[in-house]
């Protein structure tokens, strides 16, 4: 077999020379492609025949058509068996780029998101496609093919296919850049054809129904909400399934609705014509702040989706689609609990106070139990209650939000009482109590800084900053900047990092969040992971957890792409009744990491002490970080990140031999002499990861 490998690769790069002006290329450049790794490649004519194994005794197998005026995908089949079944044929991937411009004056630069994109100039357009100077490469355990002459207005690059070896699974990109400054973007892509490519479209809809359409039902293009963000196309010989990288795809908003993320039929939004299927974003998303993609200056852009093949049918193909994400909720993880935070739902002020009925077990906590969250901290009263009094009208608000919080809580579900008070330090921030405080936000002059009376215990009057660090303190509380560096925290926490309150070990640090979007980025939320490394710098030790900073929780939306949790480690989850002050000691010892889910990492350590614990260095800085990780997706890479109190240092560890659903035990020598802290962060081949706290030394 290897033997015929390499005859195909001779045969083959000879026979693409020699037809390259009639395909419209320069050649192929196979230089980097090695068939060691399982991955066969062949041509005949205008035809390029990629094989690579998909785990199972099983291979994918891809026809590439050159030709200038044919659809790029000639043949997409799966084995079964060992015999080839036909999965689609005769489809182009296809994608509409729309272009608007960034606002990048009146706040923060791209770290903008109060920024209104759609309701500025913009403008939508085909991206076409020129098949030129192709190349096939190996890295790891992935084969990339890259086809130069994808060209939209204002921009140029190149589409990519990437194979990955032990999944029918791949994905495709048109990589593109601009020079123009102050772009931002969205994309609709797909695969499309001349005439219907499958006999049938199937979909999850939000109720997790399995749907099916018969293809000649919508004679134009219609656009769906679904379940797990994917649309499924079948034929006699099995099926296709087109979906976006789970968290990249979804700029940030202030709603997580489900604004019909994919489409199927003909000639979408008048721009592609044929019959396809595909993945879509709703141009003015929630209708409140809507930013789009960041699209700087030279930066490579991925437009791009993932496709997953079965011989099944749309069923089967489903519920390996769902394997990556854990059917969207968060993976059990012995000795972890999963907390998430800063949730604005409302259900004080919008039902138990506006005297509506008050259903036995709100929509909102079935929805955090089907994601497998154990602990929710939320953040209510978000402009929309009595902070600073009337004190009769505040204390009811509070008593409210703990009965209503004690009521719903249960062994495994602990909703906790928190607010986003934005009073006192500057900026907006988060408040975490271990058990139910009462507390008003402001303090007449002779009003005493704490107060009981017989029905609410203690009750302390908060009139500035100081007194609200005497809170924290009194109370064993916590806070830390929400959406730090933009939005209502934009200049924050820099601007008050020598304020005794940021100092003080009642001041956990900041949240993460994936904002702003970029995707050029291998990873998401780079706005908060260098902010860690800057408060890192500082040496406070202080800690970044993630936030989801959400309106409305409901069966309906699309929770999961717009989520992230904390996986803290506690063994026992504690009562309601009883406190939970475990849970605000792990987070601010750094005991926890941070994921948007499909990575996890657990025994993360410098020399044999985990994360928010200090070590000696030895004198000639040689240290041994040890980590274990599981994972869905395949694993891009991992970097280790250090400081010396100035500067940031990474090290990055490759790792696109790993194939999809792996864990594995990783020890990594590396030289820390003159650093002061290191961490962790893991992402994989679809920007999804996942980082830890801090290890100090000294």
């Amino acid at each position: 077999m290897r033997h015929l490998q390499f005859k195909y690769l001779a045969i083959g790069s000879l026979v693409l020379l020699m037809f390259s002006n009639k395909a419209g290329a320069q050649g192929i450049n196979i230089k980097n492609f090695s068939p060691k790794s399982g991955v066969s490649v062949k041509t005949d004519n205008d035809l390029v025949t990629l094989t690579w194994p998909t785990g199972n005794n099983g291979n994918g197998r891809l026809v590439l058509n050159l030709k200038k005026d044919a659809a790029l995908f000639h043949n997409i089949q799966l084995s079964k068996n060992g015999v080839y079944q036909q999965i689609i044929s005769d489809v182009d991937p296809q994608f509409i780029l729309t272009e608007g411009k960034r606002d990048l004056i009146s706040q923060n630069g791209w770290n903008i998101f109060f920024d209104k994109v759609p309701s500025k100039p913009h403008h939508s357009y085909r991206v076409d496609f020129n098949k030129k100077n192709v190349s096939i490469s190996t890295s790891g355990s992935r084969t990339t093919v890259i086809i130069g002459g994808v060209e939209a207005p204002n921009f140029k690059g190149d589409l990519e296919i990437t194979l990955y070896n032990g999944q029918p699974l791949f994905n495709v990109a048109a990589v593109i850049s601009t020079q123009v400054d102050s772009t931002a973007i969205l994309y609709d892509a797909g695969l499309v054809a001349k005439q219907s490519p499958v006999k049938k479209v199937s979909w999850s809809d939000v109720y997790e129904h399995l749907q099916a359409n018969d293809v000649n039902q919508p004679d134009t293009a219609k656009n769906l909400a679904v379940k797990y963000r994917t649309i499924i196309g079948s034929n006699t010989g099995g099926s296709i399934a087109v979906f976006p990288a789970p968290h990249q795809y979804f700029y940030p908003l202030d709603e997580a609705f489900n604004l019909k993320f994919v489409w199927y039929g003909n000639n979408y939004r008048n721009m592609l014509k044929g019959y396809g299927l595909g993945i879509r974003q709703e141009l003015n998303g929630d209708k409140r702040y809507v930013p789009w993609f960041n699209a700087p200056p030279g930066t490579k852009q991925r437009l791009n989706f993932f496709c997953l093949l079965s011989t099944g049918d749309a069923a089967e193909l489903l519920t390996n689609v769902k394997q990556y994400t854990h059917n969207d909720s968060y993976k059990p993880l012995q000795g972890y609990k999963t907390m998430a935070s800063h949730f604005h739902n409302e259900f004080i002020m919008s039902v138990v106070l506006a005297g509506k009925p008050v259903p036995d077990s709100p929509s909102f906590v079935s929805v955090f139990k089907r994601l497998g969250v154990n602990i929710v901290h939320l953040a209510e009263f978000h402009y929309t209650a009595h902070p600073k009094g009337p004190d009769e009208q505040r204390l009811l608000e509070l008593k409210s939000l703990f009965d209503q919080c004690r009521r719903l809580s249960s062994p495994n579900f602990l909703l906790l009482p928190g607010e986003e008070p934005n009073e006192f330090f500057g900026g907006h921030w988060l408040e975490f109590f271990p058990k139910p405080v009462y507390w008003i936000m402001s303090r007449k002059p002779g009003t005493p800084f704490e107060t009981t009376d017989a029905e609410h215990g203690k009750i302390y009057h908060i009139g500035d900053k100081n007194d609200m660090l005497a809170l924290l303190k009194a109370e064993n509380g916590l806070a830390w900047t929400a959406h730090a560096r933009t939005k209502g925290s934009t200049g924050f926490p820099d601007t008050y990092k020598e304020e005794a309150f940021y100092k003080s070990d009642r001041f956990l640090g900041a949240a993460w969040k994936a904002l702003p979007a970029d995707l050029s980025q291998p990873r998401l939320g780079k706005r908060t992971l260098d902010l860690l490394d800057d408060m890192n710098n500082w040496g406070l030790k202080k800690k970044v957890l993630a936030e989801a900073d959400l309106f409305s929780i409901e069966p309906e939306n699309e929770m999961y792409a717009h989520l992230n949790v904390n996986y803290i480690q506690l063994n026992k989850q504690p009562d309601f009744k009883d406190g939970w002050q475990p849970v605000l000691d792990v987070l601010q010892q750094g005991k926890f990491f941070s994921t948007t889910g499909e990575v996890l990492i657990t025994d993360f350590k410098v020399n044999g002490r985990q994360s928010g614990e200090t070590i000696t260095l030895p004198a000639d800085g040689k240290c041994k970080v040890t980590f274990k990780a599981n994972w869905t997706f395949p694993l891009g890479f991992a970097e280790i990140v250090s400081g010396d109190g100035k500067k940031v240092y990474r090290k990055r560890v490759n790792l696109d031999y790993t194939k999809a659903f792996g864990a594995q035990t990783f020890n990594v020598p590396i030289d820390m002499k003159g650093r002061t802290w290191a961490r962790l962060e893991v992402w994989d081949a679809a920007a999804n990861g996942a980082f830890t706290q801090t290890v100090w030394f000294k």
